[in-house]
């Protein structure tokens, strides 16, 4: 292999992994001044002109605090740990399309990649709760897989629709398929499923389960400190932006645009626009929704997303095959009448059967306190 392409995919790995590093700092400002914005109250606003240099103070905080590894503990794992969960969030990048020619890998089964890349970080997080010696990480680790796993089937079933539509796993591919129309516009429902299996996949509200703190203290992260510490914040922070870049190249075009293909600058302002609104919705659904319970969580996953998804992913193949020779404009509109049509029938059953729950509820409360 010739030496100058491995030392410019060297320089690229390196340039790729500072800019997710320091760039996570800013989301957390970010997410903070949406948030004190949304709930009408004031955000950072004291280091610096208007808080610029708050993430800074955080960051000397945590880099200079003690970090502590607990008795008892397996050190190897206990430090490996959160290296993990970085990298896992990290290596996704490497696929990301940022513009026609900026790229790390195009990779023909990109999408494949993903999955299995994404599952580096929910291994940092099982390692973290039962190296850590302590019960309670390791609750909130054994709680952190059951959420993970229960979310990531109909995550992936969302991620296959576009590989349907487009023919290919090539994210490349994929963004090049949505010249003419977005996938987000004929598979809605399959976005929505995408978006909620990630807001679980992150640990999100209304997923926060892995960090209840009435219930688990901190989760499996509860004997961190320090830089370790801030190694999962930074994973957390940065893998909701990943989810909205991969939202973006999935249902939004990526860095398709006007012009994109001349200017690859504008192409990549247009994929770090739609990243950024997808990532909006993440802190909008923080700052707006509580938190639900574990039985609710799991419930929704394998009993709802889950069906919808096998169901949607078999309906958009056969509408997507039987149409092919039809009109672009014709097919795209019927793959969205079926979205909608699964969508709507799917609320109107999940409506029945809370009103089914809350009738037998009242006639249970109504038994155990007869007039």
């Amino acid at each position: 292999m010739d030496a100058a392409l491995i030392i410019e995919w060297i320089i690229k790995s390196i340039v790729l992994i500072l800019i997710c590093l320091t760039g996570f700092a800013y989301l957390t400002l970010y997410e903070r001044k949406a948030l004190a914005r949304i709930q009408v109250r004031i955000g950072p606003n004291r280091a610096g002109p208007f808080g610029l240099f708050q993430t800074f103070a955080d960051m000397l905080k945590l880099i200079f605090k003690e970090d502590l590894i607990p008795a008892g503990a397996d050190r190897l794992l206990f430090q490996l740990a959160p290296v993990l969960a970085v990298a896992g969030v990290v290596g996704l990048w490497a696929v990301i399309p940022l513009a026609g020619t900026a790229y790390g890998v195009d990779l023909n089964v990109g999408v494949l990649y993903l999955i299995a890349s994404g599952t580096i970080a929910t291994l940092g997080i099982l390692m973290a709760g039962w190296a850590s010696n302590n019960k309670f990480a390791l609750l909130g680790a054994f709680r952190a897989v059951a959420q993970m796993v229960a979310y990531e089937v109909p995550m992936v079933l969302a991620a296959l629709v576009p590989v349907l539509l487009a023919g290919t796993m090539s994210l490349q591919g994929i963004v090049r398929a949505q010249g003419e129309m977005w996938f987000g516009l004929s598979a809605p429902l399959a976005a929505l499923v995408f978006l909620i299996a990630a807001l679980a996949e992150v640990s999100r509200v209304p997923f926060e389960l892995l960090e209840a703190e009435s219930e688990i203290v901190a989760g499996f992260h509860v004997e961190y400190s320090g830089i370790r510490f801030g190694m999962f914040f930074a994973a957390e922070f940065l893998h909701a932006f990943t989810f909205g870049a991969l939202i973006a190249v999935l249902f939004l075009g990526g860095w398709q645009g006007p012009y994109a293909e001349e200017y690859p600058t504008l192409a990549a302002l247009y994929f770090i626009l739609k990243s950024g609104l997808a990532y909006f919705l993440f802190v909008w659904v923080r700052a707006t929704l509580p938190r639900i319970r574990i039985d609710q969580m799991l419930d929704f996953s394998w009993a709802v997303l889950t069906p919808v998804m096998l169901i949607l992913l078999c309906l958009m193949a056969v509408t997507n095959r039987a149409l092919q020779e039809e009109p672009f404009l014709f097919r795209h509109g019927a793959l969205l009448a079926g979205n909608l049509f699964l969508g709507l029938s799917a609320l109107i059953l999940l409506g029945r059967q809370a009103r089914r729950l809350r009738r037998e509820a009242r006639a249970r409360a109504g038994m155990a306190n007869p007039a």
